[in-house]
């Protein structure tokens, strides 16, 4: 028998470790094919909430802060409380209603989902009956993080749906994170006093749009007002916009966006 020789020995285990590592990919592949073979998927995001008592509201008071989500890939869903349609006018089907039609482009512009707690614009109800509703809705949704209203807001409806919330974070063992917001400060939201901030600078004309997107809301008027807001906190913050937030003292710990605008000096 001949002799192998070192050159041989080294020649043959390269030919066959380039062997295996070329039959990797298909023995990948052939795994991946066979019945119940698991195939790794990435793992979703968690989701994030933002209730208010109309539409229009968690835009003005969260719609940077919304972008901001959604960019990052979360799933990002509006609750309203009501359609903004009063009372005294004929309900009509979703189709026809002209509030909801500005809530679905205002969420296509943020790149999140409406959702309605089927309430009435004006007479809000919180009862036992309507505690147990939400609990439902927010139970379905299993949100990682809600924001709602700041629960002493003039406005009734923004009392509603920050106390229906607040039942139902109770009910589910206070397992999502919760924090308020605040909406057009010294006139609807009072008594305000941020404990967090989010970044909002670079978000301003999203933001904007999803608002102007409620056209037949004065739009003009009420985003002025949320502006001075965001550039207040801004201020207090250290960035040219931000929103702030009160972050329940018995919350679970969720992750705010990260800055992303250079500090102002």
């Amino acid at each position: 028998m001949k002799p192998i020789s070192r050159r041989d020995m080294l020649g043959q285990a390269s030919l066959v470790g380039t062997t295996l590592a070329a039959g990797l990919p298909l023995a990948v592949a052939a795994a991946e094919a066979l019945p119940g073979a698991a195939i790794p998927t990435a793992k979703p995001k968690p989701k994030v909430m933002v209730t208010g008592g109309h539409p229009g509201d968690p835009e003005y008071g969260c719609g940077g802060t919304i972008a901001r989500y959604a960019d990052q890939g979360h799933e990002v869903v509006l609750l309203y409380l009501n359609r903004g349609e009063w009372p005294e006018n004929p309900l009509l089907e979703d189709a026809q209603s002209p509030r909801m039609a500005e809530a679905r482009r205002a969420c296509e512009i943020l790149k999140a989902r409406p959702a309605y707690a089927g309430q009435i614009n004006g007479a809000a109800i919180v009862d036992a009956a309507r505690y147990e509703k939400c609990h439902r809705l927010l139970e379905a949704e299993q949100p990682a993080v809600v924001f709602t209203h700041w629960p002493i807001d003039n406005h009734a409806d923004h009392r509603a749906i920050s106390m229906l919330v607040y039942e139902a974070w109770l009910r589910m063992g206070k397992k999502f994170a919760l924090y308020y917001y605040e909406v057009s400060d010294g006139e609807d939201t009072l008594q305000f006093a941020p404990t967090h901030y989010v970044d909002i600078t670079g978000m301003e004309s999203r933001k904007r749009q999803a608002c102007y997107a409620h056209a037949s809301q004065a739009p003009d008027k009420f985003y002025g007002v949320q502006e001075l807001v965001t550039r207040m906190r801004g201020l207090e913050s250290g960035h040219h916009q931000a929103k702030g937030y009160i972050r329940h003292a018995r919350s679970p710990e969720f992750a705010l966006p990260a800055p992303i605008s250079t500090m102002v000096h």
